[in-house]
């Protein structure tokens, strides 16, 4: 899940530290958390994550500290709440099972959140598997009754092309989202530190840093510059390779002219067509921010393998 990066994060900061990880394992109804969210405690009470946006997680801290504290591990279950009795419970009508382990070689071993970065870090995703009699995870098949297999996805990344004014809100939304985002652009006056500040920038000609950066199935691309020299490069790359979303901008009129020069370069009219373009989700965006938010809302759906209907 994208949304666990933090969890992750925090596990590498607090290395070493007494903590417990509580983990969505079933949902029913309308849960507020999907199964596989992680909120990780350390032994002093600080936390990352969630497991249900805010109703549950009092109950789980406490409940953390006593694994911490050397109980054994636990599976609870949370249903509607009692208002009138103050009871622990999810208002919205749906019910969650929460895993609470021990962060240690009898619960969740430190080393598995080694291995998910290091997966990560290559691009591929990776299953974590636990045994919900004994609370003990591995990354092998376990030979037992009951299991829940979590698995982690590459970090998400995005790819923009053009350091214009668009990509500024682009990379600021993207950033907000948990995306890890470089904007490429070899223009050394608009790609400055200044304009994009905390973002990754590459200076290379962009068909050559997306050869080099590697897109994969956690990554999108979107050409912004607005130039031909600079994004069509970028886009004869990128769909060479299996990112699930290429987006460019442009009116339909010059996407039409742009297909004509990428069928002349060799592309076929398949590869063409995962283009989305004019990029965006139609919201009837007036002005950069507006249209970075049209393009991160089709982004993030299609990261969802979700496509979206031009009309």
């Amino acid at each position: 899940m994208a949304e666990n990066d933090s969890v992750l994060t925090a596990a590498q900061q607090w290395q070493g530290e007494p903590l417990a990880l509580a983990t969505v394992v079933s949902t029913w109804g309308s849960a507020p958390r999907p199964r596989g969210s992680h909120m990780l405690v350390h032994a002093d009470g600080r936390f990352e994550g969630s497991v249900s946006g805010g109703c549950v997680e009092s109950d789980i801290l406490q409940t953390a500290a006593e694994v911490i504290a050397g109980a054994p591990f636990q599976l609870k279950r949370y249903g509607v709440a009692d208002d009138a009795a103050w009871e622990v419970g999810l208002p919205c009508g749906g019910e969650i099972a929460v895993m609470v382990q021990p962060v240690s070689a009898a619960g969740f071993d430190p080393e598995l959140f080694d291995r998910i970065a290091e997966a990560r870090e290559r691009g591929e995703a990776l299953t974590v598997i636990t045994d919900l009699a004994t609370g003990h995870s591995d990354l092998k098949p376990l030979e037992t009754g009951e299991v829940f297999a979590n698995r982690y996805d590459p970090a998400r990344r995005l790819l923009i092309v053009g350091a214009v004014q668009i990509a500024q809100a682009l990379a600021q939304l993207s950033r907000t989202l948990g995306i890890d985002t470089t904007v490429i652009d070899p223009r050394a006056r608009f790609l400055t530190e200044e304009r994009f500040p905390g973002v990754a920038l590459d200076d290379r000609w962009p068909d050559e840093a997306i050869e080099a950066l590697k897109p994969g199935p956690a990554t999108a691309v979107v050409t912004l510059s607005h130039d031909i020299k600079i994004d069509d490069p970028a886009l004869i790359a990128a769909l060479a390779t299996n990112a699930p979303y290429v987006g460019a901008l442009g009116s339909r009129r010059s996407h039409a002219a742009r297909r004509e020069r990428l069928a002349a370069a060799g592309l076929s009219e398949a590869q063409i067509d995962r283009i989305d373009a004019p990029v965006g989700i139609d919201i009837g965006a007036i002005g950069p921010s507006e249209i970075a938010l049209s393009i991160a809302a089709a982004m993030v759906g299609a990261f969802h393998g979700l496509g979206h209907d031009r009309g």
